[in-house]
């Protein structure tokens, strides 16, 4: 049969690599692009299969049997939507389950993953990883992939230190996630081919921690499964597949964001979570932020940069910088729409519910450079940076700035105490 796969750069291959590439009932005509900017026009290197934008499917309806689609934080809506434009085409669809990829580790596996994007997954990430350090255990970070260039370079990745992050040329999203595990001390895995990161991984650490990209699941077969939820967004367990999926299997909530929620929120969201997966455990926390230098966002007229991920296909229309914003007194918070360029022009017709902030782009030199000129266009007094980049390295920016911090604060050391049941209960593992 022969068949294409839609993805972002990061589920689509994995499946590829685990599932279809020996199987003798599946041809991989061609990988379609969806999501992720300038991630088409390439060409997966193992079988030299090319790499379309997903826009070009109906060019394909002749060469192509079957579609499978591969790339999460997509609404159950969304999925029939993409299906029914496959099925006019004569193209039949199908999605994957991801439980017949998870590889399976001869060490333990904690997986950190989400109902959505920008739920604060990053948060409790790096938390589990400086507590299984406390343990004693040496802890291998791999990440979901994010691999948006040289893919023959990218098949294996590994961020010692942050000069690693310059060696592998990462876009400012993946420097977003790698570069907080590296500071606290950490080596970080990522790439395309899992199943060479997982052997390698497995003969030098005592732990493997997943840590989950958008609100796909993981890669390998967990031991213990944290799926993050977010009370600004009740509902979406339900609405979007993979946070349904996540919640089926999860061994531990993390309700996040408490302290900048109502009650109400966090009470009916714990009640969602629990009708649909009644034997895990909940366990509650805050994100806590704080600011450089409060005297840059003080009674001044302030542009906030958004993390990208979080405000486009996460579908929050602000994140932490607006929220440290109106905690720290701004002023105003400008609109950025109107000063916006180029792509990110585009992005902004693409996602309407984004107002005033700015995503902080930066999938490649240029599209950094239009983020860069559209910061310093914007007459404003100063700029909060509130995803976890230090923009300033990247970017020149011709005006007052301060970034925001978040971490996750463990209300009574709930999620410290599972970590240490965890251990003690796989000691002999380890042995």
């Amino acid at each position: 049969m022969r068949i294409a796969i839609i993805g972002a750069a990061g589920r689509d291959f994995h499946d590829y690599l685990t599932y279809y590439r020996r199987n003798k009932n599946y041809k991989v005509v061609c990988f379609f692009a969806t999501q992720i900017p300038n991630i088409e026009n390439r060409v997966f290197p193992i079988g030299n299969i090319k790499i379309f934008s997903f826009d070009e499917i109906e060019k394909f309806s002749n060469k192509i049997e079957h579609a499978f689609l591969s790339f999460s934080d997509v609404s159950n809506e969304d999925v029939m939507n993409i299906a029914s434009k496959l099925l006019s085409l004569n193209i039949n669809f199908s999605i994957l389950s991801p439980f017949k990829t998870m590889l399976k580790s001869r060490k333990p596996v904690i997986s950190i993953c989400a109902t959505r994007t920008g739920a604060g997954k990053s948060t409790v990430a790096r938390k589990v990883s400086l507590l299984l350090k406390k343990e004693g255990l040496k802890v291998a970070i791999v990440r979901h992939p994010m691999p948006y260039g040289d893919l023959k370079r990218q098949m294996f990745q590994e961020f010692k230190s942050l000069n690693d992050l310059k060696k592998y040329k990462c876009s400012l999203e993946e420097i977003e996630e790698y570069e907080p595990h590296i500071r606290n001390g950490f080596t970080v895995y990522a790439g395309i081919d899992y199943r060479k990161i997982l052997r390698y991984v497995e003969k030098k650490y005592d732990v493997i921690v997943w840590d989950g990209g958008n609100n796909d699941l993981p890669f390998f077969k967990p031991t213990l499964h944290i799926v993050v939820a977010d009370p600004f967004r009740i509902g979406d367990e339900f609405k979007y597949y993979h946070a349904f999926l996540n919640c089926k299997i999860a061994d531990i909530f993390v309700i996040n964001k408490i302290n900048v929620v109502n009650k109400n929120s966090v009470e009916k969201l714990k009640e969602n979570l629990l009708k649909i997966n009644k034997k895990a455990k909940v366990i509650l926390a805050r994100s806590e932020i704080s600011v450089e230098n409060v005297e840059i966002i003080k009674n001044k007229r302030v542009l906030v940069v958004e993390d990208a991920p979080t405000v486009t296909h996460g579908k929050l229309s602000f994140s932490a910088g607006y929220i440290a914003a109106k905690k720290y007194n701004a002023k105003e918070i400008v609109d950025a729409r109107k000063f916006a360029i180029g792509s990110i022009k585009k992005f902004y017709k693409k996602y309407p519910h984004i107002q005033k902030i700015l995503p902080s782009f930066g999938y490649g030199e240029k599209q950094i450079k239009e983020l860069e000129n559209v910061i310093n266009k914007v007459n404003c007094d100063s700029v909060v940076l509130g995803d976890m980049v230090d923009l300033g390295k990247f970017v020149r920016i011709n005006k007052p700035y301060t970034k925001v911090y978040y971490e996750l604060k463990d209300l009574n050391n709930r999620l410290a105490k599972e970590i240490h049941h965890f251990v003690e209960k796989i000691k002999n593992r380890l042995n």
